[in-house]
């Protein structure tokens, strides 16, 4: 271990569709958390680990702060509060233009009561025609907390990127790495194809197909020819929404079935045969049993 390697513990929070993920996959340099323009995408904490030099920044991917409808929304929100805690840092993702949330000012005031260090990353100002907006976003914000570091940003094309990077490389202290330098995520790989499969779902039916789709992998073994095969089972609470993702002749099917295969490659970096099954679980959303077989949470809700 080099004795001068540094790690940071950083969780990226927000409201619900502001672009954490997309920022986190601009950071990592490649897709690790799931990314639509639907809010609350993101259900599991993913773990991205950045390894550059003697820095290491360990990324938690929370979901949306919201206020939650169902058990799996009480899941959600509670994740963001665990994330908050057991960190070095927060990064408090807003959108360019807008003005500070509920959602925001909650989380601010969790970091007033923990002395959270925080870094406020203004995403989407490729979207703001007058930059003076952003001169005031900052002013405003500046003034509820006394962030580390404001840093605007485009996760779209990657402007700001490099250095946000550098202000949290200021929130790392010397203890060595906790992963191994080539590690990318701590997530099973089960829940990254998992959480692929559910993204190309969540893209290609987009408003047609609310958030009520799960997907449990039940296979997943490699052949001595190293082909990985894969076979994924995807829940929905309707019929009608089988019928969607099903499409026209099995059609919308198989494109899901085709992207997700081509980023699981990606991914893996081997060939992959991709099997895929729907089935129907009602109002699964609401079942603390069923929310925890499709890997959302191990413990009991409340």
């Amino acid at each position: 271990m080099n004795t001068n390697d540094k790690s940071a513990f950083v969780a990226i929070v927000g409201k619900p569709n502001v672009g954490k993920s997309s920022i986190l996959n601009r950071l990592m340099g490649q897709k690790i958390a799931i990314v639509s323009s639907k809010p609350q995408t993101t259900r599991n904490r993913i773990t991205g680990v950045l390894t550059k030099g003697e820095y290491q920044i360990v990324f938690f991917d929370t979901p949306g702060m919201h206020k939650p409808k169902n058990t799996l929304g009480k899941y959600m929100v509670r994740s963001v509060n665990e994330s908050v805690g057991g960190v070095d840092c927060c990064m408090l993702v807003v959108e360019a233009g807008k003005e500070p949330s509920p959602a925001d000012l909650s989380l601010i005031e969790k970091f007033k009561t923990m002395e959270m260090p925080a870094i406020l990353a203004i995403n989407k100002i490729d979207m703001l025609k007058e930059k003076d907006v952003l001169m005031k976003q900052i002013l405003t914000y500046s003034k509820l907390y006394d962030f580390e570091a404001v840093v605007p940003v485009s996760a779209q094309d990657g402007s700001g990127i490099d250095e946000l990077f550098e202000e949290l490389k200021k929130q790392a202290s010397e203890g060595g790495h906790f992963f191994d330098d080539d590690t990318l995520t701590d997530q099973p790989e089960r829940v990254i194809v998992a959480e692929i499969i559910r993204e190309k779902i969540l893209r290609l039916c987009d408003k047609e197909i609310p958030h009520g789709t799960a997907v449990l992998i039940e296979k997943m073994k490699t052949r001595d020819n190293g082909i990985l095969d894969i076979d994924a089972t995807i829940f929905c609470e309707r019929e009608t929404h089988k019928r969607i993702i099903i499409g026209k002749n099995g059609a919308m099917l198989k494109k899901i079935s085709t992207y997700a295969r081509q980023d699981i490659e990606r991914f893996f970096d081997c060939k992959v045969f991709l099997q895929t099954w729907i089935k129907v679980k009602e109002d699964w959303r609401n079942r603390a049993q069923l929310v925890q077989n499709f890997g959302y949470d191990e413990r009991n809700f409340d």
